[in-house]
């Protein structure tokens, strides 16, 4: 038996090996670094739009716009507010969602590019102007679009090639072994 161990010694280490670096290979969202990207694709395109007071933040979904209207100095909700929007030099309605937040639907999904964004917040007796700009990009190719690409799978592929070799090696080399040992016995 300790023949055996003693001669398998730098396969069993590289087969350890193999199998411990594939283990600590990790993707994106799974490296424990920043938060882990929102599933389902890409992230929807946003803005900002601030001032002194207030904070306002756009999350365009399409025709479709979600607005977040904060105090500036403690990120809390704008209560009673009214807010008047602006993309690019045309006015959008806006109807209050909720406390500090706003939604919106525009008349056509806009088009990739710079867009200036203006925003005018009345809260009780204070009256302020936003300003910010959203920056639309067109679309990605779907294969880096998702997270996961081609070159992850083809690691992962390469990898698990690897140890399919390294296990056919071993079972391959025992098999010769046992051979050898029942012929040798004979």
């Amino acid at each position: 038996m300790m023949n055996f161990l003693t001669r398998r010694k730098p396969f069993v280490l590289a087969v350890l090996l193999a199998a411990a670096s594939l283990s600590s290979w990790s993707g994106e969202g799974h490296d424990h670094g920043e938060a882990p990207a929102a599933v389902g694709g890409p992230a929807k395109p946003r803005f900002t739009a601030t001032s002194e007071a207030f904070e306002l933040v756009g999350v365009v979904d399409g025709k479709h716009i979600v607005l977040y209207l904060d105090h500036a100095a403690d990120n809390s909700p704008v209560k009673g507010a009214t807010l008047e929007l602006e993309l690019g030099g045309t006015k959008v309605a806006v109807q209050p969602h909720g406390e500090g937040e706003f939604e919106a639907t525009l008349a056509a999904e806009l088009q990739p590019g710079e867009i200036s964004v203006s925003a005018t917040v009345v809260a009780g007796a204070v009256t302020d102007l936003l300003a910010g700009d959203l920056d639309i990009h067109a679309d990605t190719h779907a294969d880096g679009a998702h997270g996961t690409t081609w070159k992850t799978y083809s690691a992962w592929a390469i990898g698990g090639l690897l140890v399919l070799a390294l296990l056919a090696f071993a079972v391959r080399r025992l098999g010769a072994e046992r051979n050898n040992r029942v012929g040798g016995a004979a």
